[in-house]
Parts: structure tokens; C-alpha cells; sequence
């Protein structure tokens, strides 16, 4: 198997798991300094970096907002009363931040590369 496919495997399945762990009730709780924010930070910063490994060739304004519409949909999900979760637009744009700031740091790169 090629390495790009394992690692698209494993991007499909921690898409999976985040979703999951997302619309869980009652989430494992992390220690205090890794704050809500943080984990959205870290969360979107790692799906993007394994977008980018998964899919080498794909462009990178729509694989941002493929990520960031994820985000998006888990806040709204979120909405549902059953799953006692709360949903807030300040993580969504942790989210998209985490997002952008990868992409900017692989978009600096690849022009640096080019010339």
C-alpha cells in the first residue's frame, strides 16, 4: 500500500473519531491547560496536516474549506438538545484560524520552493 493511501486512511478515521468525540455527551476530559480553545487549535491544525499528507496535489483554498465546513457542521450539530453539548461560534473560528494558519505556512513554502 502507498504511503499516500495509509495516510488516507488514517485522515478518514480521525475525521471519524473527531465527529465522534465531537456529538459524544460527555467527552474524556483533558487537563485544565489544554483549554477548549487550544483543542480546537490543535485538533484542525492536525486534520489539516494529514489533509495535506493524504492529499498532496489538492488545492489548497478548497481543502480549507472542506476542513472549515467540518468545523462548521460540528457546532451545528452541536445545536442538538439530546446530545448535551454546547456549540459556540468562538470555536469555529479557532477551527478556521488553525486552518489558515497551516495553509499559509504550506502556501509560503510551496512558493519558496518554486523559485
Amino acid at each position: 500500500m502507498r504511503l499516500e493511501a495509509i495516510f488516507r486512511v488514517i485522515f478518514w478515521i480521525a475525521l471519524a473519531v473527531s465527529l465522534a468525540m465531537a456529538l459524544y455527551p460527555h467527552p474524556p476530559q483533558l487537563p485544565p491547560a489544554f483549554n477548549d480553545k487550544l483543542q480546537h487549535l490543535t485538533l484542525f491544525a492536525g486534520l489539516t496536516i494529514l489533509a495535506l499528507i493524504a492529499y498532496p496535489r489538492a488545492r489548497l483554498v478548497p481543502l480549507g474549506l472542506a476542513l472549515s465546513g467540518f468545523g462548521a457542521l460540528i457546532e451545528f450539530l452541536q445545536m442538538i438538545p439530546a446530545l448535551h453539548r454546547s456549540s459556540e461560534f468562538l470555536d469555529w473560528v479557532a477551527d478556521s484560524g488553525a486552518i489558515l494558519a497551516v495553509l499559509a505556512i504550506v502556501a509560503l513554502l510551496r512558493s519558496r520552493l518554486i523559485r
